[in-house]
């Protein structure tokens, strides 16, 4: 007797993703380099003349408001790293304040100052890349040839016969790709 196989609509579930130690030290020296070079935060005067009122600035850790151009004066607080959720702490990699607790997170004031940045820093550009994967009775094992990749802002979600990949990596590009899986897989979920 065969089973009738679930609709793919199904809701897709975020599943954990595993950070290796030698991805963290690469992100780490990546991040110490770039304190070196002029400080990050800083947009030019043509992309904060465009900017409507309203406009959050687009630091990561700054709560500023665009209000006019008197803001652009404003020193901004914000964090330079990227925000790293590992075995249950959250924290920033320029900072590593650790805490258990995603609000307490969310509010932790930035580690570095500069200029607000009204405008996003460069809209990330789709890529295709090197991909893999395979599938077995219990496992599906999908591997994406990125270089540095962010494991925050990447997400891999599934549901029983679909598997969705999003890895945002260096040089603000992206890799999406959704995957019809084989079989029905109860072991995702």
């Amino acid at each position: 007797m065969q089973r009738e196989r679930p609709s793919s609509d199904e809701p897709r579930q975020l599943l954990p993703i595993k950070v290796s130690r030698s991805l963290e030290q690469a992100l780490e020296k990546l991040n110490l380099s770039s304190k070196d070079e002029s400080p990050e935060g800083s947009c030019t005067g043509e992309a904060a003349a465009q900017v409507r009122a309203g406009s959050t600035c687009k630091n990561a850790g700054c709560k500023a408001i665009y209000q006019g151009p008197d803001c652009n004066t404003e020193v901004c607080v914000f964090h330079p790293g990227i925000p790293v959720f590992h075995e249950g702490m959250k924290y920033w990699s320029c900072c590593k304040f650790k805490t258990t607790d995603f609000s307490t997170f969310l509010e932790q004031p930035g580690c570095r100052t500069g200029k607000h940045c009204w405008t996003g820093k460069g809209d990330k550009k789709a890529v295709s890349s090197r991909q893999d994967w395979h599938q077995t009775n219990s496992q599906v094992v999908v591997t994406v040839y990125a270089k540095n990749p962010l494991p925050a802002l990447s997400s891999v979600k599934a549901n029983r016969t679909v598997l969705e990949v999003h890895v945002i990596f260096e040089g603000n590009k992206i890799f999406q790709t959704e995957l019809d899986l084989w079989g029905v897989r109860s072991c995702l979920l």
